[in-house]
This record gives C-alpha cells, sequence and structure tokens, in this order.
C-alpha cells in the first residue's frame, strides 16, 4: 500500500468471487493482432430491441408499440432487424405472421426469428415465418460449463449432439428455401471453453453447409460480463482466426453491460474481427442491458466513419423508443441526454462560446455552411446539429454560473418541478432578462418572467365557457364557445385530443408534443400545475396552468401554449423552441394523464385561424 494512498478494507466479502484469470481461458497470449488495428467502417448492426430488449421489460410491448418500434428501425435504415421470438408468446408469433403477409417487408430487410434447440419450438418459428420472402433463424444453446452442469445438466458431448440434433432439424424445414439463413449462437460464449466453442461452431458451419453466398452467421455472446473488454476482444480474435469456412462465415457478437464495459467490448471486438453487432437502441437489456447501438454508431460518426445507420433525427428516435419501452432514457446518456451537450460550468460555457465563433469564422473562410465545416469545438465531441439538435441549449444559465440556479430557486420557493425543456427554454427568457445588468435575478422576479411568459397567456380567456365528458369507453368529447360567439367541438381518446379536435375542426393545427403534470402541496384541495409543449402551426411552444383541478389546468396550459404561437411578438425565438420539439416531462410510460399516448396526440393538418 502506498503512503499517499489511505483508503482501508472494506466489509465487502470480495474473497467469494473468482477472478477473470481464473474462469476465462485466453488461448492467444501474446499473438494479438487487435490492439493495432482501426476501425474503417461500420458494421452490419443487428437491432434486437423487439426480442431480447422486449424480453427485459416490466411491461412487453403490446402490437402497436412492437410496430411503431419496427417501422423505426426500417426509417433508421437497419437491414437485419431481430423481430421476436415466435415460439415463446402468442404475440411475438403473431407479430411475425403480419411481417410474412405480402408487401409488409421492405425489400432490403431480412427479419430475424430466435429460437431454442427443441424441436417443437423450432417447428413453432418455421410456422411463423412461413410464408415470409427471406428471413434468419437464428438458434441458440448455453454452452458455458456453469450452464451445462447446473441448468442443463449435460456434459460436453452429450450438449453438442443435442445442439447438432437441433441444427439438422432447422436444415430439413429449410430445405428448399434458400431465402432462409442460419445463426447460431452458444450463449455465454464468453465463459465457454474456446476449443469447445469453437469445435460446435465448426460442427454447425459444415452441417449448414456454408458458403460466401449462403453464409452462416456464429454470434458470439457475452451474455454476463465478467472480464475486461480486452480478454473478451482476444476470444473473438482466437475464434475469427480458427473458424472454418471463414469466408462463408459472419462473425457477430452480442455483448451485455454487467460491467458498464459493453460498448468497449463492442468496439474491441470489432477491431478484433467480428463483422456484425447485435444489440438495443439506447442500450435496453437484461440487468444492466445490451450493449447501445447508439453509442457505438455516433462513436464511429466522430471518427469519421459513416456509422451507415441514420440519427438526423435523434430526438425523435428517442422519443419513439422512450414510448414503445415505456422507460426513459437518461439525461446524461451519451449523444441522446438531454444535458449531453449543455455545459453549467463557466469555464466550459466561455470555450463552447468562443469555439462555436471560431467554427463560424472557419466556415466562412471555407466558403462552406458551417455544417459541412470541419467539427473541432471544446467539450462538444459532436456538432449537435448532426443528431437534429439546436444551440440553444448548449450554454445554460444555473448555479455554476452564479445565478443560483433557475430550476432550484423555482422549486425551492414556488413548488414548480418544470420539465428539462421548458427549463432550457426559460433559461433564454431569463438570459434576455438579465443581460446587461449582470445583477443577480431573485426568485419573485423570476416568477414573475415565469408568470408572464407561460401563464398569463392561457388566462386571457380563450374560451367564455367549455365541457368535457367521457362519451363511452375510450371516447371524450370538448364542446366551448369562443369570445367570438363561436362553437368548437371535437372527439378524442382523451379531454386533451378532444380539445385538439375542436381546434382542428375550427382550421388550427395543434399538436401536444409533452405534457407534465404535479400537485403543488400534499394537503387535500391543493393547486395543481400543468406544462404543456404544443406546436401550432409549425412553431412551439410552452404553456402553462394552475388551477385546483388538474384537467383545468391542463386545458389552459394548452390554450396558453396555442396563444403564446399564434402571437407575433412573444418573445421566444423559433430556434429556442426548436431545442424542445422532443418532449419532456412526460407522465411514466409516456402517457398523458388522460390514457392517451403522448405522440397520438396531434393528428391536425389545417392551418391556424384568427379569432380562437
Amino acid at each position: 500500500m502506498y503512503l499517499w494512498n489511505r483508503q482501508r478494507p472494506s466489509t465487502m466479502p470480495s474473497y467469494r468471487y473468482r477472478p477473470a484469470h481464473e474462469r476465462v481461458e485466453v488461448p492467444l497470449a501474446g499473438e494479438r493482432a487487435w490492439p493495432a488495428n482501426r476501425i474503417t467502417q461500420a458494421p452490419l448492426w443487428v437491432p434486437v430491441d423487439l426480442r431480447d430488449g422486449n424480453q427485459a421489460l416490466a411491461e412487453p410491448m403490446d402490437p402497436a408499440r412492437k410496430r411503431t418500434m419496427f417501422d423505426l428501425l426500417v426509417r433508421m435504415g437497419f437491414k437485419e432487424i431481430e423481430v421476436g421470438y415466435p415460439s415463446s408468446s402468442q404475440l411475438d408469433f403473431d407479430f411475425v405472421r403480419e411481417l410474412a403477409a405480402p408487401g409488409a417487408l421492405p425489400e432490403d430487410v431480412t427479419p430475424v426469428v430466435f429460437t431454442a434447440a427443441r424441436q417443437d419450438l423450432i417447428e413453432r418459428t418455421f410456422a411463423a415465418i412461413a410464408g415470409m420472402p427471406r428471413a434468419v433463424v437464428h438458434l441458440y444453446t448455453a454452452t458455458a460449463p456453469t450452464w451445462r452442469e447446473i441448468v442443463l445438466g449435460h456434459g460436453r458431448d452429450e450438449l453438442r449432439a443435442l445442439i447438432r440434433a437441433a441444427a439438422e432439424r432447422i436444415a430439413r424445414l429449410a430445405e428448399g428455401r434458400p431465402d432462409v439463413r442460419f445463426e447460431f449462437s452458444p450463449e455465454v460464449f464468453n465463459l465457454t471453453e474456446p476449443d469447445y466453442a469453437l469445435e460446435v461452431c465448426n460442427d454447425l458451419t459444415a452441417l449448414w453447409d456454408a458458403s460466401p453466398d449462403r453464409p452462416v452467421i456464429h454470434n458470439l455472446p457475452a451474455t454476463v460480463e465478467v472480464a475486461t473488454p480486452n480478454v473478451y476482444a482476444d476470444q473473438i480474435e482466437y475464434m475469427h482466426r480458427h473458424l472454418d469456412r471463414r469466408d462463408a462465415v459472419i462473425l457477430s457478437v452480442h455483448p451485455h453491460n454487467d460491467r458498464g464495459t459493453g460498448v468497449a467490448c463492442a468496439e474491441l471486438a470489432v477491431l478484433a474481427g467480428a463483422q456484425r453487432v447485435e444489440g438495443c437502441l439506447f442500450g435496453n437489456g437484461e440487468r444492466t442491458g445490451n450493449v447501445d447501438l447508439v453509442t457505438l454508431a455516433l462513436n464511429l460518426h466522430t471518427q469519421g466513419v459513416d456509422p451507415m445507420i441514420d440519427f438526423s433525427d435523434l430526438d425523435g428516435i428517442r422519443r419513439t423508443v422512450e414510448h414503445c419501452n415505456r422507460l426513459p432514457v437518461h439525461d446524461r446518456h451519451p449523444y441522446a441526454g438531454d444535458l449531453v451537450h449543455t455545459a453549467f460550468s463557466g469555464t466550459h460555457q466561455d470555450a463552447i462560446g468562443k469555439g462555436l465563433a471560431h467554427h463560424a469564422e472557419r466556415a466562412a473562410e471555407l466558403g462552406v455552411p458551417p455544417e459541412r465545416a470541419p467539427w473541432e469545438v471544446p467539450y462538444l465531441p459532436i456538432d449537435p446539429a448532426d443528431v437534429g439538435r439546436g444551440y440553444q441549449a448548449v450554454i445554460r444559465v444555473n448555479s455554476q454560473s452564479g445565478k443560483g440556479g433557475i430550476a432550484y430557486l423555482l422549486r425551492s420557493r414556488y413548488g414548480l418541478e418544470l420539465p428539462r425543456r421548458l427549463q432550457i427554454d426559460f433559461a433564454a427568457v431569463v438570459q434576455r432578462a438579465t443581460d446587461g445588468s449582470g445583477e443577480e435575478i431573485t426568485a419573485e422576479e423570476l416568477w414573475e418572467l415565469f408568470h408572464a411568459a407561460y401563464v398569463a397567456p392561457g388566462e386571457a380567456g380563450t374560451f367564455a365557457e367549455w365541457t368535457t365528458a367521457q362519451a363511452g369507453p375510450g371516447t371524450h368529447t370538448f364542446t366551448g364557445t369562443l369570445r367570438s360567439g363561436r362553437r368548437l367541438h371535437g372527439t378524442g381518446n382523451g379531454p386533451l385530443s378532444a380539445l385538439t379536435a375542436a381546434l382542428a375542426a375550427d382550421g388550427l393545427d395543434v399538436e401536444i408534443l409533452g405534457y407534465a403534470e404535479h400537485a403543488l402541496g400534499a394537503e387535500a384541495g391543493s393547486e395543481a400545475v400543468a406544462y404543456v409543449e404544443a406546436r401550432t402551426g409549425g412553431v412551439t411552444r410552452w404553456g402553462v396552468a394552475r388551477d385546483t383541478s388538474v384537467l383545468t389546468a391542463s386545458v389552459h396550459a394548452v390554450l396558453s401554449a396555442v396563444n403564446r404561437a399564434l402571437t407575433p411578438d412573444d418573445p421566444t425565438p423559433d430556434d429556442q423552441a426548436a431545442v424542445g420539439e422532443a418532449p419532456g416531462g412526460q407522465a411514466p410510460g409516456g402517457e398523458t394523464p388522460d390514457g392517451e399516448a403522448v405522440r397520438g396526440l396531434g393528428l391536425l393538418t389545417a392551418g391556424p385561424r384568427s379569432g380562437a
């Protein structure tokens, strides 16, 4: 122990665990080549959100969410998508059958279906893909000693025979279908003896008669991370060097994230010879998750390598994934989090401001638009514009800049829990109010600014009167009379969707992008506050309202956002509003209190009309 290190032993029973070098055999020793390699092109990305990611959800996706996720993956440019485990549930089976319908699959997209090495499950899997124009059948079996002995109760030879019998059944069922290819995963590969994993994989390569025009996929999962990423890379390079018919085998990896190094494992595996990577958008998966394809792909982007997937609307991608998974993406998530392009430190703010100015000057000197100029801005590894973000949120006022913290003051003094993107929006209002004076702004002054900007526009009395009613299960109506005397009526799956329908019927296009609400006190009869982010006629604005009725507050918040969008001299700049186009502060699961999905509220197409 060094004299400068004063740490002392903990009470943790670390002696119970075997170190990785006693559990994992690495046959390469000093022969490895991967440390000197570079990644110069993207691997084949295979999202497993619809199968592996879906199995990890407390509430698996319903058919509508599965279809929404599939359509998103197709739009992003994924060409091989694991669509389900059809023998595991009727829902998965039916979803695969939907994709087997004529015209359901894009011509360049290949679905992957997953099955265990059991005859009945394999037959059910082939029933699911009957009539599908192309497919990959993915067979898996755990091969690591602990799994063989404790879970399966088989020795090496017995398990190898079981795998071979399952692979033979798959080959027979695929006879006459050259459009069906094969994939095998020795589950827990990273804890399997290298010679045994190689033996089993080479056996199936020969059995399935792999060829360059019909290659076999050998997918090598780090099912449970147990070692540093370099160990996994050594294991992958060993397989890369010794697999039979190497030009007829696609070497695939499927890292998990138990040690928090799933991304590093995948990157080093590609250096070591992997050609294909399975993972999930934003890393959803069992325990700590599958490897995060968003982070992996955008890591390549920052190195000048085309990821071959479109992330230009990253906020839209995140909204959809949050809706489908009913899980939030963390504010600090690489590339996609609300705060990853934001500086709170004054020194960071200064460096970023100077860097952005220098970038604009350099683009002008080169005679190219800023979005085409080489990117070198301090603290920003990626240009936010590349993923559809604006610059207004990059430099923010908070406690570290000496202003006391806008969100903190409103929360501590007035009980307001502002959604993250509303904090960004309001920060711009505060900055304009304090420009030139440099004086500290008080909590009372903050509230006055906030009320004038977001609450007052909804108190103007757009409607002389209005009512909502539930017309039936999942059906609500909204009826209101404008100050002008004009009557509006709309129907929707909740009160707010009925309100937007009523406005649409009057020619006003309103789409609710985000919603949040909370009580302002614990006692009965306390006021509630509602926050709404809405797009009206192409202009995005926030509205806020308070009332003892959550419904009343919600309606007034919508009207505030609409009135602000229709006010030509509203102080919020359009570029600032664009920062918040991904909805913030949704209720759990991405749904409003009305029970309607936020993404399902914006159904209007007509332009705005004066008098609303």
